[in-house]
């Protein structure tokens, strides 16, 4: 049987996971950044590519990247909002005396990754980038097949 004591909060098992649960999280927000800085590099390359060849017929292959990154950048927002949930129940619990050692190296993150993707849609930080983007697509579209 597991011993299921509180532990004490300067255990170095408490702090390994809370440094485990810390990396995950800043893990997950530097996917996040690398997808922004992916689809823009994608973009430009395709909407150069169109500007270059004066083919207005491929700029539509720029939302594929953009819907590509656009989830991905989702998916890794809800990964990383959920990891922090579990990381503030955690220190709470162990701030409150209430944790088990059963919780120890059990890192996920809280709540259904569905509904946290259709929450994380929502984003700020994601529409932020993405409607500009999808924007000057848009419009270089329209310039290109207006000329």
């Amino acid at each position: 049987m597991a011993d299921d004591t509180s532990p004490n909060p300067n255990s170095p098992a408490v702090q390994t996971h809370i440094t485990i649960m810390q990396g995950m999280i800043q893990r997950m927000a530097g996917n996040s950044s690398s997808c922004k800085l992916q689809c823009i590099v994608s973009i430009a390359a395709i909407l150069i590519g169109v500007l270059q060849t004066k083919n207005s017929d491929f700029i539509l292959l720029a939302f594929v990247p953009l819907l590509i990154f656009l989830m991905l950048d989702t998916y890794y927002l809800s990964l990383e909002r959920g990891f922090r949930i579990s990381y503030d129940e955690f220190v709470g619990s162990l701030h409150k005396g209430e944790m088990q050692t059963s919780v120890l190296y059990n890192v996920r993150p809280k709540g259904s990754i569905l509904r946290g993707f259709f929450r994380s849609l929502r984003s700020v930080s994601i529409w932020a980038l993405y409607c500009p983007l999808m924007m000057m697509v848009i419009a270089v579209w329209l310039v290109r097949s207006h000329c």
